[in-house]
């Protein structure tokens, strides 16, 4: 309701009153979201830098003893900075990867996707939003390849999926409270899946599976009408993506239901399923906590072997797909060491505790340990022989080379375990091309948004223009590399470049289309990119030779490094 309340105000005047006025009149977490989600969409947002949602509600970001620390300070008038420890002990092998799940960072980029792609959007707010159901494939996916990646470099297998007819083998004490509210809910270790009062039976979610899988079977789905749906091409990907969240794109959300979105409430509620205790909803029932529980990935991995059963019906790609013709990558390498270590940072922590008028402010923070890396280069020498200025796609995906046990991936198997590092074009001239491209410039993650109040102090200044910051979509900039480890952990490199001409779908060839739109799209244009995401390393390979043999493809092996002495 107040996001359309504020989405269909035309002048600055309407929206600014509004969201004064109901700033004091609704439940802050839902103010905050329908805000968020109205500057984001709305024509009058161009410009405006949304402060990180971690000082807004930093409950959601932070464990309960940091928020009781900044309390007790407050009362007491005492300044502090407090360390924050990541959930659970060292007993708890999951610890070793809570790093990733509980950065701030991160769960700045899961909940900032989800309001820049409702499920809920109708187009009548402001426009359809371009190819929604893949990009939501996509994000996902890469969220989970990341996370394998993370086990990997700390002696971990990667992750399972879950299963309606097994145990929930981990537990998870989320360590965090409401505002107002009291604690979120744990789980215990090994339990069965039961079912929820008022939101689903086990059952059902069984039901709705089997319906999608004979969706992917058929090559087709069918809509509230009877029609058929191709989805055996490009665009199948969005149309399942589609039924499977389910937003109000799906063509029949009575007959596939809302898998995914039910999935989550129906986790988060596994520690109080009938209501007997009356608790709150659980981590996995919001966007900011969600990847915090371990069982996040396991739920996107069963999501994500969905996606893969479909990807893998498609046929593979063939050297006609593939092929720049005229254009060869010589030499791909690194400028720099991949390196990662970990680093302390500050955040604020003054909207965690109550105020009022005529009490001190006192100066509140939580230190958080945080995965960074030294900045690198991509270097590619690449030859253009066909005589003219031609357009490339440069895609670029890093890659496991070993699971956890030693055994090396090939490329059929390893492929899907790709993380997208970088994605951008690049005019080639006639002859060889030096082509440097930065860490910190991919189109995959996004830079820190600068803290609350230097955005306060930026403001009152009257000099204020932060574009860089304007999207806080995007991979965190500091972890476009997995940790790896002290001796070097083996990936691939593969950069492939492809016929920009046929790829592009706008006429601004180098244009860097907000800066994260690999992963979180273009706001207000079409994807810029006409290929499947993921391209070419999506589909099954059966056989590498059509790779090794197309020359606008390289790949190479690297090592990541982690350094644990540096602070």
């Amino acid at each position: 309701m107040l996001f359309e309340v504020l989405i269909q105000c035309k002048e600055w005047d309407c929206a600014v009153k509004n969201a004064a006025y109901w700033r004091e009149h609704m439940n802050e977490g839902e103010f905050v979201y329908a805000l968020y989600t109205a500057v984001i969409h709305s024509d009058l947002g161009h410009g405006i830098v949304l402060p990180p949602l971690y000082e807004v509600t930093p409950h959601l970001f932070t464990n309960s003893e940091i928020i009781q620390k900044a309390y007790t300070a407050k009362m007491t008038n005492t300044p502090g900075t407090f360390e924050m420890e990541f959930t659970g002990t060292k007993k708890n092998k999951e610890q070793r990867v809570a790093y990733f799940g509980e950065d701030i960072g991160m769960n700045v980029h899961h909940v900032t996707w989800h309001m820049d792609f409702p499920f809920w959007w109708e187009d009548r707010y402001g426009g359809h939003l371009d190819r929604k159901g893949e990009l939501f494939f996509w994000v996902h996916h890469q969220l989970t390849v990341r996370f394998d990646s993370e086990r990997l470099s700390n002696y971990l297998d990667m992750v399972d999926e879950l299963q309606w007819d097994k145990p929930i083998e981990e537990g998870f004490a989320p360590h965090t409270i409401y505002k107002y509210g009291g604690e979120f809910p744990a789980r215990p270790d090994h339990i069965h899946f039961e079912d929820v009062d008022g939101v689903a039976r086990v059952r059902d979610m069984i039901i709705m599976e089997s319906r999608i899988h004979d969706a992917i079977g058929h090559g087709y789905i069918t809509d509230k009408d009877g029609k058929v749906i191709n989805i055996m091409n490009d665009q199948g990907i969005d149309k399942l993506r589609d039924i499977i969240e389910s937003s109000v794109y799906s063509p029949n959300v009575q007959y596939y239901g809302a898998l995914h979105n039910t999935a989550h409430i129906m986790l988060g509620r596994q520690g109080d399923p009938h209501g007997k205790y009356n608790m709150p909803p659980g981590v996995m029932e919001h966007f900011e906590t969600a990847t915090r529980d371990p069982t996040f990935f396991r739920l996107h991995k069963y999501m994500d072997n969905i996606f893969k059963e479909h990807k893998y019906s498609l046929p593979p790609y063939t050297h006609e797909d593939l092929d720049f013709p005229g254009v060869n990558v010589d030499s791909l390498s690194i400028d720099g060491e991949l390196k990662t270590y970990f680093e302390d940072y500050e955040f604020d922590l003054r909207n965690a505790v109550d105020s009022a008028e005529g009490i001190p402010t006192v100066d509140l923070k939580a230190s958080v340990h945080r995965l960074n890396h030294d900045d690198f280069s991509f270097v590619a020498d690449v030859n253009n022989n066909n005589g003219k200025e031609v357009v490339g796609t440069f895609r670029i995906y890093l890659c496991p080379r070993f699971d956890n046990n030693g055994e090396r991936f090939d490329f059929t198997n390893g492929s899907w375990h790709c993380i997208e590092m970088d994605k951008f074009w690049k005019t080639l001239s006639p002859g060889g091309n030096h082509v440097v491209r930065k860490s910190r410039d991919s189109s995959v993650t996004v830079p820190d948004v600068p803290s609350f109040q230097s955005l306060i102090d930026a403001a009152d200044s009257g000099s204020f223009s932060m574009p860089e910051f304007e999207r806080s979509c995007g991979i965190p900039n500091r972890m476009l590399l997995p940790k790896g480890k002290k001796n070097g952990m083996d990936f691939a490199l593969i950069l492939a470049v492809t016929d920009g001409s046929y790829d592009l779908t706008h006429s601004d060839a180098e244009s860097e289309h907000g800066g994260t739109h690999a992963q979180c799209g273009a706001h207000g244009e079409t994807y810029p990119d006409k290929r499947p995401m993921g391209f070419p390393v999506d589909r099954h390979i059966p056989d590498r030779r059509v790779y090794d043999e197309t020359t606008n493809i390289k790949l190479v092996h690297v090592k990541v490094y982690h350094d644990d002495s540096h602070h």
